[in-house]
């Protein structure tokens, strides 16, 4: 992947035009600026994912869900699923709700969210596939190689 592939896949946020067209070495000037502000300003995340995945492991799910999807955005979400990993992230996948779910689901890489998707409760595992094929299809497309014990309906591949 190059540099600015790596920087465009941590935001929506279009690159500028005028990075486009400055010289590759201003470029890379400008990426390794970049990432220096994110990891400067990013240290210490991965000791706070840690810690909010083990806190949790001891409170019931009845309770941390209701207290993720108020307080937690989706973003750190994501970052305490990663460090919990996909037996602990299936548990709470499923009783998430799908809207907040989506929004954890596009902070996790593609292979991630394929072994949460086979791990889920068949239910849960079609809500969020139909779910995302309506709101995020080229997400859920990105995702679909990687499932290994799933398969789309013949009728949900041709609606596509």
């Amino acid at each position: 992947m190059s540099e600015l592939e790596t920087l465009t896949a941590w935001s929506p946020v279009p690159v500028p035009e005028a990075v486009h067209q400055m010289t590759p070495y201003q470029q890379q000037e400008i990426f390794v600026w970049a990432k220096n502000i994110v990891n400067k300003e990013t240290d210490g995340f991965d000791d706070l994912y840690n810690a909010i995945a083990m806190i949790i492991k001891f409170i019931p799910n009845f309770m941390v869900i209701p207290l993720m999807v108020e307080h937690i955005r989706p973003r750190i979400a994501a970052g305490v699923c990663i460090k919990m990993g996909v037996d602990q992230a299936t548990g709470y996948a499923n009783d998430l709700p799908l809207e907040y779910f989506s929004e954890v689901s596009q902070h996790l890489d593609c292979v991630m969210m394929a072994r949460i998707l086979e791990k889920m409760k068949k239910y849960q595992a079609e809500k969020f596939i139909q779910y995302e094929l309506k709101h995020h299809q080229l997400r859920m497309l990105d995702i679909a190689p990687h499932l290994e014990k799933i398969k789309i309906p013949e009728q949900e591949k041709s609606a596509s």
